[in-house]
Parts: C-alpha cells; structure tokens; sequence
C-alpha cells in the first residue's frame, strides 16, 4: 500500500526491489559492505528520482516499517510444521540484520518453527556471496552439503549452489531459475510443493540407508 500511495502504482515495488538486490550485488563485488536495510532505502530514493517523485522522510519510514511486517505466503506455516515434525533441522538466512529478521518471523508467527535465525550481517558479507552460507553450516555444526538452502530468488539459489550447498526452489509466478546454473534438485510451485518433495527424498534416503 505505500508504494501505491507514493508512487500511484503498488507494482513499483518490483522495480525498486530489483534496484536493491543489484546496490546489494555491486557493493558486494567490490568489497565494500553495508547493510540490506541501507540498500533498501537507498534503492527506494533512487526509484524515487527515476520516477521523478518527491520522497519524503516518513514515506521511508513507512516502507521500512511495513518490511518488518510482511504476511507469510499462506502454505508456509503448515509447510514448515511437517518439516520440523519429521526432525529436519530448520534456520532462517536473511541478508537483513538479525533484530529484523527476529521482527519479520515474530510478526509472521514463524520464529518458533527455526532452530537459528541467521543474518549475513554477522560475516558483513551479503548472500549471494558464499560466506553466509559457509557461516549457516558453520553455525548448525555441519559440513557445508549436509545444508539445503530454500529460496525463490534465482541469485539465492545460484550463490548456495556454488557455496556447496543442497538447494530447492519454490517457483513462486515471476520466479524462474538461471539457465546457466545447476537446476536444484527440488522445485515445487510453492512451499508446500517443496516440503512434499523434499520429505519423500528424505524416505527414500532412510530406506536406502
């Protein structure tokens, strides 16, 4: 609803999170580190000039409050819950801080499903580079492939791939996989879909085993 009130078009908020996974990217390739959040407001100023709105301070403030209080996807929950229920260990990665992303899955009522909420602030080194995912394994006590990164970002997947890391996809609409990196081994059509797949591999692992 912000971007719709600022921008006349709530679908601005595509463009201006495109604009913020790139400012994350840059500063990444180039060494320098700042956090998700500075990305954030500053990919929102930088919409802003390039559609020639003037931006005020509470409309940023808004936009970052809201972000700390997102609805989850409405299968998540339930998704997670057989996850856990079948004894699979379960973090959150986020390249946002930790006190943020605490804030986004208490909203969601998510945080009690995950054993860690990590944050690529703690390495300063922002997904897709491999260090906040080498931390994640670091951090459950595991080797880098006993992991499974779940994500519906192409650049997620991509960045735990080539970290060493199992993947899965949720092929949310609009979400498509890079056809110059490995295809995951799961894909479903939502979180659900994921969950369903990646138990049955988990069976069929414990039969083989």
């Amino acid at each position: 609803p912000h971007f719709r009130r600022i921008f006349g078009d709530a679908g601005v908020r595509v463009p201006w999170f495109t604009q913020m996974i790139q400012s994350a990217l840059v500063a990444t390739v180039t060494g320098t580190y700042d956090r998700f959040g500075a990305h954030a407001m500053a990919a929102l100023e930088m919409t802003a000039e390039q559609a020639g709105v003037r931006l005020a301070g509470e409309d940023k403030e808004a936009v970052a409050t809201q972000l700390r209080q997102l609805p989850p996807h409405p299968e998540v929950a339930d998704a997670l819950r057989r996850l856990d229920d079948a004894g699979l260990r379960l973090a959150a990665l986020t390249n946002s801080t930790g006190e943020v992303a605490r804030a986004q899955l208490t909203h969601a009522g998510l945080i009690d499903r995950f054993e860690l909420v990590l944050s690529a602030d703690s390495v300063r080194r922002l997904k897709p580079a491999p260090e906040p995912y080498r931390m994640a394994a670091e951090r459950l006590g595991v080797a880098v492939d006993q992991v499974r990164l779940i994500a519906a970002h192409a650049w997620d997947v991509a960045g735990a791939a080539r970290a060493g890391c199992a993947t899965a996809f949720v092929a949310r609409p609009g979400k498509v996989l890079d056809p110059l990196v490995e295809r995951p081994e799961i894909i479903g059509a939502d979180l659900a879909e994921v969950a369903d797949a990646i138990l049955t591999a988990e069976r069929e692992e414990d039969g083989r085993s």
